[in-house]
């Protein structure tokens, strides 16, 4: 249950963060009118990271703890039958680690600006906002960077595909005639998903997307 419920909290995040990230195509004022919209919140924001964090943790702890359980139960077997078991389910908690840890890096590349400090000498935009948008462009432009990212969205991408529609089960939701189209519909969302995020780097890395002002 405690799977299922943090997973529906972080999948509308990923929702949400992706179609606001997205506005990087729209130019930079829509892309930094998003990110001040979000400073505004004050407190609360850090709020909402502190109980999006809490929800990662929770997901991923109880994801671990669920697979080890799992693997009591079955015993030890000379061979293991994987025929039901996807690629995706039976790596959940490794996918989902590795997304943990891109999540800390994305706050100390953007939020927090170590990652790389060469981001501190953009300059505010002529509304004195700050040049999310630039700083998108040049942290994109890090080939590594770019990289470590398309892999964790694809590592995300195959944990949606067994965790969107999984969760139904989870709650007592899904039955023998749902779960084809609950796991075709997952596949797709998380196609779609990973399409959405990793179109951002791609298209920095084209340079169809250029920065606002120098660095």
């Amino acid at each position: 249950m405690i799977v299922a419920i943090t997973g529906i909290v972080l999948i509308l995040f990923v929702i949400g963060h992706m179609l606001g990230n997205l506005q990087i195509f729209l130019g930079p004022d829509w892309i930094n009118s998003y990110a001040q919209h979000l400073r505004d919140l004050g407190i609360f924001l850090w709020l909402i990271r502190g109980f999006l964090i809490i929800a990662v943790v929770l997901h991923i702890y109880y994801t671990i703890a669920l697979t080890i359980d799992n693997r009591r139960a079955r015993g030890d077997y000379k061979e293991k039958d994987y025929v039901k078991a996807s690629f995706a389910s039976r790596y959940m908690w490794l996918s989902g680690l590795v997304v943990l840890a891109f999540i800390f890096y994305h706050l100390a590349h953007f939020t927090f600006v170590v990652a790389d400090p060469r981001l501190t000498r953009l300059h505010p935009d002529p509304l004195n906002r700050h040049d999310v948008y630039s700083m998108m462009v040049y942290g994109f432009r890090q080939p590594i960077v770019s990289a470590f990212y398309v892999l964790a969205i694809w590592l995300l991408m195959l944990h949606l595909t067994h965790g969107a529609s999984s969760f139904f089960q989870s709650l007592g939701l899904n039955d023998k005639k749902l779960t084809p189209r609950l796991a075709r519909g997952a596949r797709i969302f998380a196609w779609l998903i990973f399409i959405g995020y990793v179109s951002m780097p791609i298209a920095v890395l084209l340079g169809w997307v250029q920065p606002a002002q120098p660095l």
